[in-house]
């Protein structure tokens, strides 16, 4: 029994603003049609007591104390870089407008 048929696929197309002709059409609804029967037999797989998961290894945030760290003397920066202004960097436009 197929569960989507080549109008189905040419409705979505037309959605997508593709444009798709008979025999691409028919070709698709038949993919689209498999990987539709392969997530229903996923679909009967019993899941009782399998504890629902986002990733498939065991991940934790690794944290650190956040610690004050001595920065960069402005004056230092800007005697490095090619122009400045007061204690910045200047950089050429990139955004119009």
């Amino acid at each position: 029994m197929s569960i989507v048929d080549s109008k189905t696929i040419g409705q979505v197309a037309h959605l997508a603003r593709l444009h798709l002709d008979g025999d691409t059409l028919t070709h698709l609804a038949g993919q689209v049609d498999h990987i539709l029967e392969y997530v229903q037999q996923l679909q009967q797989v019993s899941t009782d007591g399998v504890e629902p998961t986002s990733h498939p290894l065991a991940l934790t945030n690794v944290l650190r104390q956040d610690k004050i760290l001595s920065s960069f003397d402005p004056k230092v920066v800007t005697q490095l870089a090619p122009t400045s202004q007061g204690n910045y960097v200047t950089v050429p436009k990139v955004i119009e407008g």
